[in-house]
């Protein structure tokens, strides 16, 4: 018993003195590098981190995970702002800019739908790389336009109150979410 005790105590001071001397490089580390690049570092390290173990040192899974978190946050924003328009005593002004909104955010989600998809073909060299990364960079333009469209028909002093301000707040993060899948998926193009 007292030999079997020993033996135990001698493998784990070696578990420790290896694992003391392994400092392994974590995912997040490839993550913080990667947004290092992008407008909102901070942001875009506190939505990709979740996914590290997914995305490990993987720059097409980055980018992949970057736009799934992008277009999940718009698809939310769109429930919610299509929910505000079912309010009870909207202001014409308010109905209008809610209105234009969803029609401008659905465009977005739309988008950003076609942009994952086309990205799923991105894995190829040559020509068709550059066909298909060019497209999703187009449609991801093209939706964070549409974001900041929706945003700006929330701007000025005719709308006030708590459906602009909610509004106005997950469309910049749902615009910063999406600017940072933009700036990634220009580094992978780039660098492709």
């Amino acid at each position: 018993m007292a030999r079997v005790f020993s033996t135990l105590m001698f493998l784990s001071i070696i578990c420790i003195a290896v694992k003391a001397n392994y400092t392994p490089s974590p995912p997040s580390n490839f993550i913080k590098s990667s947004c290092s690049i992008t407008t909102y570092p901070t942001l875009c390290v506190q939505s990709l981190s979740l996914y590290a173990t997914t995305i490990q040192k993987d720059p097409h899974q980055l980018v992949q995970t970057a736009l799934s978190v992008s277009f999940n946050k718009t698809q939310s924003t769109k429930s919610f702002v299509t929910k505000c328009l079912k309010f009870k005593g909207l202001k014409a002004r308010e109905y209008a800019a809610l209105h234009d909104c969803v029609e401008e955010i659905s465009d977005s989600v739309d988008r950003l739908s076609r942009s994952i998809k086309e990205l799923k073909l991105c894995k190829v060299k040559g020509e068709d790389f550059r066909w298909h990364i060019s497209n999703v960079e187009t449609w991801v333009s093209s939706a964070l336009t549409d974001e900041s469209t929706c945003g700006d028909g929330f701007s000025g002093n005719a709308l006030n109150g708590k459906i602009k301000g909610s509004i106005r707040a997950r469309m910049v993060n749902v615009a910063q979410v999406t600017s940072n899948a933009l700036s990634l998926i220009n580094h992978y193009a780039e660098k492709h």
